[in-house]
């Protein structure tokens, strides 16, 4: 004797989805991620500006060229070799409206390597070479300014 029901014979559909494992994917991601992150910034963070005590402030242009304590070259944040430099200057020097270079260089970079992007910007059409550093902020230059009157 069957007492169930022919409406019971038929299974029920499965309308709910489960979204804890797709949850603990996410955060899994999300983890990765972070870690990860740190390591896509600018290669800036390996310049060390040498200060200065005056001069202009530098509007940012397209033409930036950076070079490491280690003799690394960068055009534009893009890592490139000394032999390739002048080459990659040239492809964006007609994006520009102004011909003008600007290098940043660390303080403990030596000047042979700035006088190579100097030669490559020349060669590739550059008009002006600025080499930009990090102002000194006021108390350093008051006790600049006092220890120059002080040698006078």
């Amino acid at each position: 004797m069957d007492f169930s029901s022919s409406k019971d014979n038929k299974r029920k559909t499965f309308n709910e989805i489960n979204i804890t494992p797709l949850t603990d994917i996410f955060l899994v991601l999300l983890i990765i991620m972070m870690v990860i992150a740190p390591s896509f910034q600018s290669i800036d963070n390996n310049i060390d500006m040498p200060n200065i005590n005056s001069g202009l402030s530098v509007e940012e242009t397209n033409a930036t060229v950076s070079i490491t304590k280690d003799g690394s070259f960068y055009v534009n944040e893009k890592k490139t070799t000394c032999d390739m430099l002048e080459s990659n200057l040239f492809s964006i020097i007609g994006k520009l409206d102004k011909k003008e270079v600007i290098v940043r260089a660390d303080k403990e970079t030596k000047s042979s390597e700035i006088m190579k992007v100097m030669k490559a910007a020349q060669n590739a059409g550059f008009e002006k070479l600025v080499v930009a550093g990090e102002p000194l902020n006021e108390a350093e230059q008051k006790q600049l300014k006092e220890e120059v009157e002080n040698n006078e």
